[in-house]
């Protein structure tokens, strides 16, 4: 500012300039600059295979009882129950098919029944109308190509009407022995949360988990994916701070971690209330199931 503008604002004193900053020694920096957070180093497969296992032995231990959660006797009621599962829960389909097999016992039976009848039986399932028809479609191919029995092979089971890979690996494993990967809606959420695979088709979900696994543990593997899915790790709210496996788990965070806020989310015999079977086995910690139309407490 020059001083005629100063004399010409009166008693405002002259404004001095900035002064510098002192030079900086030579070859040191004038101000020590924020480092960048370096980012987490990416996981190897190798590691992923060992966390991978290591959640699946500790899942046993949390899980010692994990089981089919559908109540049957033989191949034939496994099944036919696998079918009715589809959009509906386990528990709905147990207290549905004491009277579907009460009625129609065998796939000859089944395939002799008037659909309208089967239709009636079935209809607390839901979309019954076309789980009808593969029921009805099932039982006349048992009947009439694998003299009514069920057949113990994958490629046999999914020329079934309303039997895909899923449902063969259900009947497989369960029913036979045979050692399948069960890819449902909580085992694909659960092992894509665990960074186990990026994938959304079953069928790749399947082969990318049966390659990180011994062929032995696939079958129980899917008991206790499925078991932590609806008991701790659900799809919403995910009861991260009750969680035995979270140092493990790469989303822990993305549901409540709070442990005793956690603790109330926790579902069936984990939150003392009971499970989805009518008749669970005999090591089963929690309650049975109420049957069909039964009063429960809230």
């Amino acid at each position: 500012m020059t001083a005629t503008q100063n004399s010409a604002v009166g008693e405002q004193a002259p404004v001095a300039p900035p002064r510098k900053a002192p030079p900086a020694p030579q070859g040191k920096a004038s101000a020590k600059k924020p480092r960048p957070v370096a980012a987490a180093k990416p996981e190897s497969h190798l590691a992923m295979v060992r966390r991978a296992r290591r959640i699946n032995r500790e899942l046993a231990e949390v899980y010692p009882y994990a089981h089919p959660e559908l109540d049957f006797r033989n191949p034939f009621e496994l099944l036919v129950a696998t079918v009715l599962s589809a959009q509906t829960t386990d528990l709905r389909v147990n207290q549905t098919t004491p009277a579907l097999f009460a009625a129609y016992p065998t796939p000859e039976d089944m395939a002799a029944a008037a659909p309208e009848d089967l239709e009636e039986i079935i209809r607390p399932t839901g979309f019954f109308r076309a789980k009808s028809k593969s029921l009805l479609g099932l039982s006349q191919a048992l009947r009439d190509n694998f003299g009514g029995e069920v057949p113990g092979r994958l490629e046999d089971l999914v020329t079934l009407p309303g039997v895909g890979r899923k449902t063969a690996n259900v009947v497989l494993g369960n029913a036979f022995g045979v050692p399948g990967i069960t890819v449902d809606t909580h085992f694909g959420r659960l092992v894509r949360r665990f960074k186990w695979t990026e994938q959304q088709d079953p069928e790749k979900v399947e082969a990318e988990i049966c390659a990180i696994f011994p062929k032995s543990e696939w079958t129980m593997l899917s008991h206790r994916v499925v078991f932590h899915g609806r008991r701790i790790c659900h799809s919403r709210r995910p009861a991260c701070g009750a969680c035995p496996i979270a140092p493990l788990c790469p989303a822990y965070g993305e549901g409540e971690t709070d442990p005793e806020k956690a603790r109330e989310l926790l579902k069936y015999e984990k939150g003392g209330r009971p499970g989805q079977r009518l008749t669970p086995p005999p090591d089963y910690p929690g309650l049975p199931a109420p049957p069909l139309g039964a009063r429960t407490e809230a």
